[in-house]
């Protein structure tokens, strides 16, 4: 069966941190570019960052740049999603999606093979 459990999600004060994770099984892990996307209440998903199967490609949406970073741990199967300095219009679902190829836009979730149940993330002001 195939999963991806994200973790980490939860209340925090504007200019914190929170870390999630993005737990796969059931595939190859290794051979899925993993993106984190978001969702806030009456706002279209939108995608925040993805990750290659190596490393080697990383994107971010421009409103997150500098204040978060993915890394992927192929050996545990798992992405994580590293997030500092929030704001409150960081507050939202979060997601994370497995996708064996992108092509050349990692925003679009019909590219998505796999998707996680989502996890919130609220941040006061």
């Amino acid at each position: 069966e195939v999963q991806l459990v994200e973790s980490g999600g939860g209340l925090v004060q504007a200019g914190g941190s929170l870390r999630l994770s993005c737990a796969a099984s059931g595939f190859r892990f290794d051979d899925y570019g993993i993106g984190w996307f978001r969702q806030a209440p009456g706002k279209e998903r939108e995608g925040v960052s993805y990750i290659s199967t190596s490393d080697d490609t990383i994107y971010y949406t421009e409103s997150v740049k500098g204040r978060f970073t993915i890394s992927r741990d192929n050996a545990k199967s798992t992405v994580y999603l590293q997030m500092n300095s929030l704001k409150p219009e960081d507050t939202a679902v979060y997601y994370c999606a497995a996708a064996f190829t992108t092509g050349n836009n990692w925003r679009n979730s019909y590219r998505y093979n796999y998707w996680g149940q989502g996890t919130q993330v609220t941040v006061s002001s």
